[in-house]
């Protein structure tokens, strides 16, 4: 035992050792997913709840066997008369029965199924649970990555801002430029500057937010893997939205779990039409017991009283107050909305692969456009920089430039990242791997 105890000591230290040197590293998106589903806490509950359902689907089967008692009863009764010939009485009883139900018109069996296909439920739960939890995190991550690199644009426009201030106040002081046009450069400067405080801070809290979505300590850092993003995967060809659509109908674990609820309700309706039916019982026992103040012994009377008994019971249910048939019409009720469920569930189904099948296929369209159109405001920005400082432009028209250029920049990054996650999505509901590289 002790042995087994420093055994299982050691595999604790040495597992948290190897978590600390996870946490320590760089994540990639799928460090995070299989972190996720380790960790995660709805994940651990829906397996909590499947584990429950086993032991739920082993009492619905033990309920086909014979069930057995044993009972001891002791007994002691005073007399206050005087005229009694004993005041005390002491009695016992000893019983072992058994009883055996042989006929309830299939309601036993059709649990077990029902039990069994609950199981099964269950299980699609825990997919589902996953299946949620990984679409949070390609989202978070995603957006941690546009984050990363939007703050590299700021940093970048910052710099040039910077420079751009600087060989200002040289012009300003060489009378090339007036006072309001470097204190337009150097009020420009001052909002970059903002601008690179506000893309930290919405890293920090998208960050946050997939620390929450990992279940990370509150004093532990993550650091991203921020992989470099090629156009090829961001032009990912995509199939027909019909073929996407129908690979997830027949793959994800909510549509599954509606087919089975119809299943479910159809054995309901078996049970509840065995409630018209007669039910049969078998039943045994042996007994004994004894009485003090009798001629006989204890012996004598635990032999004496010594009894055997067997017999069948016959249940005919005649009127039972609509009982029976308000469970049977309910239960049909219960397979028409289980039905209307499933529909509903290919509607949402089909409503959320149809919308991130837009979101993907609009933002490789806008990529395509917002990288053309970044390469000529870029190069119409350096062409009005050269100007500005030549004094053939004014401030005005670099700043508007240089808004430009800015505003291209983002358009490209947000399309990108939005086709890039909305393929990964895409993946996840057609039961695809999630890509590695990120």
């Amino acid at each position: 035992m002790k042995s087994f105890t420093i055994i299982f000591m050691s595999l604790l230290l040495l597992s948290a050792g190897m978590n600390a040197q996870d946490l320590s590293g760089k994540w990639t998106l799928r460090d995070c997913l299989n972190y996720a589903l380790e960790h995660n806490i709805q994940v651990k509950k829906s397996k909590v709840s499947h584990l429950s359902g086993i032991e739920d689907t082993k009492q619905a089967k033990a309920q086909m066997f014979p069930s057995l008692s044993a009972s001891v009863t002791q007994g002691y009764v005073n007399y206050p008369s005087s005229d009694a010939v004993s005041n005390n009485s002491y009695t016992g009883n000893y019983s072992v029965n058994a009883n055996w139900t042989l006929f309830d018109g299939g309601r036993r069996t059709n649990a077990v199924k029902q039990q069994k296909i609950q199981n099964e439920v269950d299980e699609l739960t825990i997919e589902q649970s996953e299946d949620d939890i990984q679409i949070s995190l390609v989202q978070t991550y995603m957006q941690v990555l546009y984050a990363m690199e939007a703050i590299r644009i700021n940093e970048n426009t910052v710099e040039v801002s910077k420079a751009q201030r600087d060989r200002a106040e040289e012009l300003l002081k060489a009378g090339s430029i007036s006072r309001v046009d470097f204190a337009q450069l150097e009020s420009q400067y001052s909002t970059d500057k903002y601008q690179l405080v506000v893309a930290q801070t919405n890293l920090d809290n998208y960050k946050l937010q997939l620390k929450q979505l990992l279940e990370l300590d509150i004093n532990a850092d993550i650091e991203l893997a921020a992989p470099e993003i090629t156009d090829k995967e961001v032009m990912f060809p995509l199939p027909e939205k019909q073929t996407i659509y129908n690979t997830s109908l027949a793959v994800m674990p909510e549509i599954k779990s509606s087919q089975f609820a119809i299943d479910i309700a159809e054995l309901e309706k078996k049970k509840a039409r065995a409630g018209y039916l007669p039910s049969l019982s078998m039943n045994a026992g042996i007994g004994t017991g004894h009485l003090s103040g009798t001629d006989y012994a204890f012996g004598s009377q635990i032999w004496n009283k010594f009894n055997e008994s067997v017999g069948l019971t016959l249940s005919i249910p005649i009127f039972s107050n609509r009982e029976n048939k308000t469970a049977y019409n309910k239960a049909k009720l219960a397979i028409t909305s289980s039905q209307l469920e499933l529909l509903n569930t290919q509607k949402e189904l089909l409503k959320t692969v149809e919308g991130i099948y837009l979101d993907a296929t609009s933002a490789q369209n806008q990529y395509t456009s917002a990288s053309e159109r970044l390469r000529y405001v870029s190069e119409s920005y350096k062409l009005t920089e050269e100007q500005f400082f030549l004094g053939m432009k004014n401030t005005v028209e670099l700043l508007t430039e240089k808004n430009n250029y800015l505003t291209a920049q983002q358009e490209v990054l947000q399309s990108k990242y939005m086709a890039v996650m909305s393929i990964q999505l895409l993946n996840i509901y057609q039961k695809k791997p999630v890509d590695d590289s990120y």
